[in-house]
């Protein structure tokens, strides 16, 4: 598929990344990793090939260091659209196929009676659980009330109270005019 433009034979070094540059010399840069600085990489020329790039073409450094290129894929051939729709309806039909299959049933199994006793024993403990904590948010709430309608009426104790001093200071006064 790839052929070999120039033999470099440049050995490849971690972290970089190997490439033909604009003037067909093999170069590389400095590939970004965790904590190094952000901005361009500094390209270093590796070795001189001077090869002239011809378009339609994907020009890479292969695992021997070597120039290689590979033809680009450009459009579509005629007839390879029905082709792929014809695989796509097939995938689909198999996997409707697969999905129309009933998973195996699975036999009950029994619970040895020490397990249910467990079982049960766990289940009313959780329901116990959850009736005191209901029970004590209610009396809660019922104390609440309680205690709000009793601020009430020492309030409305009050109340009466002043009216019943001010009825009592007016009593008092028509009284004595009265008695002028």
């Amino acid at each position: 598929m790839a052929t070999v433009v120039a033999k470099t034979g440049v050995k490849k070094e971690k972290g970089y990344l190997y490439f033909l540059d604009k003037n067909g010399n093999v170069s590389r840069a400095k590939m970004s990793r965790a904590g190094r600085s952000k901005g361009k990489a500094k390209k270093q020329v590796v070795a001189k090939a001077g090869v002239k790039k011809e378009s339609g073409y994907l020009y890479f450094i292969d695992k021997k260091g070597n120039v290689a290129r590979a033809k680009m894929a450009r459009g579509r051939k005629a007839g390879r659209k029905k082709k792929a729709k014809k695989k796509a309806k097939k995938r689909a039909v198999k996997k409707r196929k697969a999905a129309k299959r009933k998973p195996a049933k699975r036999k009950a199994r029994k619970k040895s009676p020490a397990k249910k006793a467990a079982a049960t024993r766990a289940r009313k403990k959780a329901v116990r659980k959850k009736a005191a904590k209901k029970g004590a948010r209610t009396r809660a709430k019922k104390k609440a009330v309680r205690k709000k309608a009793a601020k009430k009426g020492a309030r409305t104790k009050a109340k009466k109270k002043a009216v019943r001093k001010r009825a009592g200071k007016k009593a008092a006064a028509t009284r004595k005019r009265k008695k002028r």
